[in-house]
C-alpha cells in the first residue's frame, strides 16, 4: 500500500469518527426531549459505519498501483434511528402527559451514551497518531531521496 493511500484511508476515519461524535453529542442533547417538530419524543441516533473504495479519483488513486486499488477506507453509510420505543414516565402536571398522566421520553441512557463517545474519541486519536505516523515516514522516505 503507498502512504498517500494510507493518509487517505486515516482522514476518511477521522471523518466518519467525527460524524458518530455528532449523532451522540445530539443524543445527549435531546436526552430529555419530549416534544420534537414530528411529533413525540426525539429518537435517538444510531450510526452505521461502512466500507468504501479509497483512492477514486484521488491523487492517491493516480499513484497507486494494482494491489492498492483495494484498499478500503471507511465512511457513514447512514444515521438512522433506534427501534426502541420511548420510556413512560408518570408525570401528570408535564405539558406532553397523556390522558393518563404519562409522558414519553427518549429511550436514552447518557451513561452509554458517554461511553459511546469516549470510544469516538479515543478512535479519533489513534486515527490522528497513524496519519502523524505517516506524515513522518513521508518525510523521512524525501529525506532519503534528497
Amino acid at each position: 500500500m503507498n502512504l498517500l493511500g494510507d493518509l487517505e484511508i486515516s482522514g476518511s476515519a477521522l471523518t466518519a469518527e467525527r460524524q458518530r461524535a455528532e449523532v451522540l453529542a445530539s443524543n445527549l442533547a435531546n436526552a430529555q426531549t419530549t416534544r420534537t417538530a414530528k411529533g413525540g419524543p426525539y429518537q435517538r441516533q444510531l450510526v452505521v459505519f461502512g466500507t468504501r473504495q479509497a483512492g477514486q479519483g484521488r491523487f492517491a488513486g493516480v499513484l497507486s498501483d494494482i494491489s492498492d486499488r483495494y484498499a478500503q477506507g471507511v465512511g457513514v453509510v447512514r444515521v438512522t434511528p433506534d427501534p426502541t420505543p420511548p420510556v413512560q414516565r408518570y408525570e401528570p402536571g408535564h405539558p406532553d402527559a397523556d390522558s393518563q398522566g404519562y409522558v414519553a421520553y427518549p429511550s436514552i441512557n447518557p451513561i452509554e451514551e458517554m461511553v459511546n463517545l469516549m470510544g469516538a474519541a479515543r478512535s479519533y486519536d489513534l486515527n490522528v497518531a497513524a496519519l502523524q505516523a505517516t506524515k513522518n515516514m513521508i518525510s523521512q522516505s524525501l529525506e532519503i531521496l534528497s
